[in-house]
């Protein structure tokens, strides 16, 4: 076997809408296309041994066992490796299930389709299958323990951590979008001008000076003692003189902690003599110069979660430690102690596994004990001297038992210190009694504190303590998404979506918008390039200054990696025609058709598609779709209008030389289209079209009437504005079209407009498309033989594959076809083929540069327009 290629998809894709993390691999079965695993002998066994828990995958068959039942009947290797991906995911601690093989026009070449949790694992797993099938084929023995171990190593890197996970988590339940800002803790909610960010559980709105406070304990000792709260009386050393008055003054026992440390490290507690106390300054050094030298409280460790100035969880926290049963060594303890199924790697599971580290043998030490020691039956034997989570401690949920005197106490504390989100260390008996009676302390204030003591206590009761941040965030009201227009299809897009978004600019938003040529934020262009994927999606949606998102999403973009958005409001698909057939398994028209398929797929429920009734593919789209439904069409009197209207749908035609609006019977037209700069007076059809999806677009949006009519009028088709579609541009004798037409269905609309056009001479620069069939670049071909009086064929780039000489020929033989006497001529270079079609111009001669290369091609005709006008 061979894998081809393997790809991640992240959003609504044409495998699922609704599941948006998919590994997609394309396999090459080789000689195994001929080889089902009924086939191989010993394969059932075999994958049996390995996977026992396959039994529950139901497969086809929809009950236990079933996969197994397929493979002894027989099915082939994409399929078993599809259910190995999921299943060793599985294993490792990231349960998923979601798949599917099907075979492409390619007999033995399989796209290989299973779901995900985390990218990079399942990009793994993708590779790990073909090897663990590999050796099922072949019998021999696979360390698979291996594989596990390395995924969960990878989960663990680039993983959320247990908080920030729990954010969002939160934020999804709520339909709150989340794009992942690097490879951090940095996450974005929401969109555009209403998103919000935090990282791990530091927000936005976290004041920098209080997580300064937070970060200097002497500051924050001064700042509490001040307040009349009790802590711990203490010092600040930096070497053994400062460390002997410390303990002159403060007495034992001590605590030593770096000042500016975290997380427990550095720590050393319950310190009673000179040897050890030095040794534990030594320690803290490590972290910071400066070390905390206090009065070991003695008590209880316990955490309490302040969010927005409201008390929301307590807990107990609890060291690592093990208890005896008098026939065990502590190592033995421990190791039994991890066998635990609620312990795991880093934060998989509610408990972390226990490891021996200094800390560890430092707690023994000062016992007499070793790891081989087996301490008295019912004995304590703590391991760490924090009750940190991460180190193996355990936690305990004492939320209902905090005394109102203590809430009242730890509120007025996030208040001092001035955090949003704050965990405050107590070292007390107990919370049931005010702290001030107990003998209690505030021991330290934490900036960004840990959810997961709370989220999942070994005790008590969880605390869903994510969901008081997100009421913070996004309290009753605010808004997290903004308005998405997604447009889509083969010709058109373009235009359809820069008008759009002049239409919502005019409506007064601040508009975002991608297209085939850049990245636009009111008209500024932020990007230049193909910009039609879900990178430059995402990119216009992490905008803090977009108020409104119109999206061109291009056939690629979906293939490569699924949409850049979650859903839309509005979905438009212009049309459906042969384009890019042939590529990425898309051989027909129904399978692009699929493709587009997505946008219309991802609109919300109470959302509309503007779909072209004209257009078959679009019309049984819109036959499967669960959102609102309008049409456009060129006949107001096209039957499936007509029988829309009568529903009182909505639709949108060109009738009586206006652009309308329809509402069940009810006309309102927009504008004649003779007004609208966009169609040149009407001729261009095929741009009436952009402005009926576009003004339909604008009136299902909620934009008044005159707001359109108005964005229709004043969108003018320039080289500015709407480079490489219709710019005309005017010299004395002649006018030259620059249009990106590069399809069939482009070359019929521009076809269509050069039949108005009077002109004793047309003149036609075409050129073709490597990656297209032989017939399509053939049919462009044809196209220009019937409107043009004489063809310069140029082919210098977008060769993809062939030689320039390859489809010249198809060109050529295209042109013959129609007329063999049409004057044609081949000059390779772009530039070099517009110099000479306006060398070669008469008066009234009409030149069109169908170009793939718009930049080049206006920037020439602008430098000759120059010179005409004497500027140069």
């Amino acid at each position: 076997m061979k894998i081809l290629k393997i790809q991640a998809l992240r959003g609504p894709n044409i495998w699922s809408v609704t599941r948006k993390k998919l590994i997609q691999m394309r396999l090459d079965l080789e000689e195994l296309e001929q080889r089902p695993t009924n086939l191989i002998p010993g394969f059932r066994e075999r994958i049996e041994a390995l996977f026992p828990t396959m039994y529950d995958h139901r497969c086809s068959e929809g009950k236990p066992g079933g996969f197994f039942y397929r493979i002894e009947k027989g099915t082939w290797m994409g399929h078993v490796i599809e259910h190995i991906a999921l299943e060793i995911q599985t294993l490792a601690g990231m349960e998923t299930g979601f798949g599917r093989t099907r075979e492409t026009k390619t007999p033995g070449i399989y796209n290989v389709v299973f779901s995900y949790v985390e990218e990079q694992v399942g990009m793994y797993a993708a590779e790990a299958s073909v090897r663990i099938a590999e050796a099922l084929i072949e019998g021999v023995e696979y360390d698979l323990e291996k594989d596990l171990r390395k995924m969960r190593e990878i989960r663990e890197d680039v993983r959320l951590g247990p908080s920030t996970g729990s954010l969002v988590d939160e934020a999804v339940a709520r339909d709150i979008p989340w794009i992942r800002i690097g490879r951090n803790s940095l996450i974005q909610l929401g969109y555009g001008v209403n998103q919000v960010r935090f990282q791990a559980t530091i927000t936005q709105y976290t004041s920098s000076i209080a997580v300064d406070i937070a970060c200097n304990k002497e500051l924050t000792k001064k700042m509490l003692d001040d307040a009349n709260i009790p802590v711990p009386k203490g010092d600040i050393c930096v070497d053994e003189e400062d460390l002997d008055a410390s303990i002159a003054r403060i007495g034992y026992p001590l605590v030593l902690k770096p000042l500016d440390g975290n997380h427990g490290k550095g720590a050393s507690i319950n310190v009673k003599d000179r040897e050890t106390a030095v040794a534990g300054l030594a320690h803290a050094q490590k972290y910071s110069r400066k070390v905390i030298v206090e009065k070991f409280i003695t008590g209880y460790d316990f955490r309490v979660l302040v969010i927005n100035n409201q008390v929301v969880a307590a807990a107990q926290r609890v060291p690592a430690h093990v208890k005896a049963d008098g026939k065990h060594s502590i190592q033995e303890l421990i190791d039994k102690e991890n066998q635990d199924p609620r312990r795991g790697y880093g934060h998989e599971n509610v408990l972390t596994e226990i490891n021996v580290d200094r800390d560890t043998l430092d707690l023994l030490e000062k016992r007499g004990y070793t790891l081989e020691t087996v301490p008295t039956k019912g004995e304590i034997v703590y391991l760490k001297s924090t009750a940190n989570l991460s180190t193996g401690g355990t936690s305990i949920d004492v939320t209902e038992m905090m005394h109102p005197e203590n809430v009242f106490l730890c509120e007025r504390v996030a208040r001092i210190i001035g955090l949003d989100v704050c965990g405050i260390d107590i070292m007390a008996r107990n919370l049931t009694q005010p702290l001030k009676e107990n003998g209690g302390a505030i021991l330290e204030v934490n900036a960004a504190p840990g959810f997961r003591m709370h989220l999942a206590p070994a005790e008590g009761l969880p605390r869903n303590v994510a969901a008081p941040v997100i009421d913070m965030l996004y309290p009753p009201g605010k808004p997290s998404r903004i308005p998405i227009i997604a447009v889509t299809g083969t010709n058109g897009k373009t235009t359809t979506t820069r008008l759009i978004a002049h239409m919502v600019k005019n409506a007064g938003f601040r508009v975002g918008f991608t297209t085939s040529d850049g990245i636009y934020v009111q008209n500024h262009m932020l990007d230049k390039g193909d910009t039609t994927g879900p990178l430059s999606a995402e990119f216009i949606l992490k905008d803090p200054t977009v108020e409104f998102a119109v999206l061109e999403t291009a056939r690629g973009g979906i293939l490569r990696s699924g949409l850049g958005f979650s859903r839309c409001d509005i979905g438009v698909i212009t049309n459906i025609a042969e384009d890019h057939l042939g590529l990425n398994d898309i051989n027909s028209l129904d399978d692009l058709a699929r493709v587009k398929s997505v946008v219309a797929q991802s609109i919300k429920r109470d959302g509309w598609a503007v779909l072209n009734a004209d257009n078959p593919w679009c019309v049984k789209i819109g036959e499967d779709l669960k959102c609102n439904i309008a049409y456009f069409s060129m006949d107001e009197n096209n039957p499936l209008i007509k029988a829309h209207g009568k529903k009182n749908g909505i639709a949108a035609v060109f009738e009586n030389g206006y652009i309308t609006i329809k509402k069940g019977d009810w006309k309102i037209r927009i504008e004649r289209v003779t007004t609208i700069p966009l169609t040149m007076g009407g001729k261009a059809r095929f741009m009436i079209e952009n402005v009926l999806a576009a003004a339909l677009a604008g009136y299902l949006q909620g934009f008044r009437t005159e707001n359109i009519r108005l964005s229709l009028e004043t969108f003018i088709p320039s080289a500015a504005l709407t480079p490489g579609r219709m710019n005309i541009f005017e010299f004395k004798d002649y006018r030259v079209m620059i249009d990106f037409a590069h399809n069939a269905a482009g070359y019929l609309g521009i076809e269509e407009f050069m039949s108005s056009v009077d002109s004793p001479l047309k003149i036609g620069i075409i050129a073709g498309t490597g990656d297209r069939r032989d017939e399509d670049i053939q049919e462009c071909g044809k196209i220009a033989a019937r409107m043009f009086d004489h063809i310069i064929i140029r082919q210098e780039k977008h060769l993809r594959g062939r030689t320039g000489q390859e489809i010249i020929d198809l060109l050529i033989a295209g042109i013959k076809e129609v007329d063999k006497k049409v004057p044609y001529e081949v000059v390779p270079k772009e530039v070099e083929a517009l110099k000479h079609a306006m060398g070669m111009a008469q008066p009234g001669t009409f030149i069109t540069a169908l170009s793939d290369v718009i930049d080049n091609a206006i920037e020439v005709v602008q430098d000759y327009q120059a010179r005409e006008a004497g500027l140069k």
